[in-house]
């Protein structure tokens, strides 16, 4: 009897000392929650913002998040970080400002007073080796336009610059197309801009020509007529229907139009027709008489530039006459 008592004792001992353990392990690891809680959060980690501006920016839980790593910022303190965003193939592209410390963040445009307030947009802007009319390379007014071929706004907006940008600044803005089909809305958006950079290559005329056809033959074309309006056309101008189909074949063509895109995309582009003028972004496309206006205001803007400039005085070269002892010689002094 006392043999068994002494291992029950031993028993209650050895479940004592277990569940000790246990406890100390349980407060462990509450303590480690408690710290994970009390961690303070930090907008350069990914999940934490995504979730921050999931609440905050009310994006539905079908919409998918890419968040790019933070990059060296022009505003002081901060980081850049590009928030990529995708839902039913759309895409959608937004900027934000996150304090080096991560405690903050920033949605906005940041502007240098020294620089145009556009000058974002203006780095970002490559127009070489892009169709363009109006004014010589150097006007002082750029109009860049993100265009959609299927898109009924562009072929308005299309179709009012091509005919009012000669007549009322033909010497003073140039204007640029950029190709930005639509390719989750607009079926035939994608092969109407790689037949453009095809054209393209003729040169500036040959593009110019099948702009203005397929923005006048917008509702005339489906997806599943487009090559054959294609082709028709091509026999109208006298343009080498084989060659032209081999260049719709040809990938060059279609990373041209890529490149276009992807440019659109850094520069926040979600709608077409959407216009830079110099810099400035304009949304949605602008009716005539606002956008005559806008650049009238842009083109005055540009003579003030160049007038205070012009005022500013060339500081005068060094005089150190004032300074130098000079003592006459025979043979005078060496230069």
């Amino acid at each position: 009897m006392k043999r068994r008592l002494r291992n029950i004792s031993e028993s209650g001992a050895s479940e004592g000392l277990s569940m000790k353990s246990i406890a100390i392990l349980l407060l462990a690891g509450m303590s480690v929650f408690a710290q994970g809680q009390n961690a303070p959060k930090s907008a350069l980690d990914k999940a934490t913002l995504e979730a921050y501006l999931r609440y905050s920016e009310l994006w539905i839980p079908q919409v998918a998040v890419k968040i790019d790593d933070p990059k060296p910022s022009a505003v002081s303190g901060f980081m850049d970080v590009a928030i990529h965003l995708t839902f039913n193939g759309a895409t959608k592209d937004e900027m934000y400002y996150v304090s080096k410390d991560g405690k903050s963040i920033v949605k906005g445009t940041a502007y240098d007073i020294a620089k145009s307030p556009f000058q974002a947009n203006l780095d970002q802007i490559k127009t070489d080796q892009q169709p363009s009319f109006g004014a010589a390379a150097w006007a002082p007014v750029t109009l860049v336009i993100f265009s959609d071929f299927q898109c009924p706004y562009c072929q308005k907006e299309a179709q009012e610059l091509r005919k009012n940008i000669p007549a009322a600044f033909n010497d003073k803005v140039r204007v640029y197309f950029m190709d930005f089909p639509l390719t989750q809305i607009h079926a035939w958006a994608m092969k109407a801009s790689i037949a453009g950079r095809c054209l393209y290559r003729s040169g500036q005329d040959a593009f110019w020509e099948y702009h203005d056809w397929a923005y006048q033959s917008q509702k005339e074309i489906t997806p599943e007529s487009f090559d054959t309006k294609l082709q028709d056309y091509a026999k109208q101008k006298g343009l080498d229907a084989l060659q032209l189909g081999r260049c719709m074949d040809d990938k060059t063509a279609a990373a041209d139009v890529e490149k276009a895109m992807a440019q659109g995309h850094a520069l926040q582009v979600s709608a077409t027709p959407t216009l830079f003028l110099n810099g400035r972004k304009l949304e949605g496309g602008v009716e005539w008489p606002i956008l005559q206006q806008l650049l009238q205001i842009e083109i005055d803007h540009k003579a003030a530039e160049a007038k205070l400039a012009a005022a500013v005085p060339v500081p005068a070269k060094a005089d150190d006459s004032c300074c130098t002892v000079d003592i006459p010689t025979l043979v005078g002094k060496k230069k």
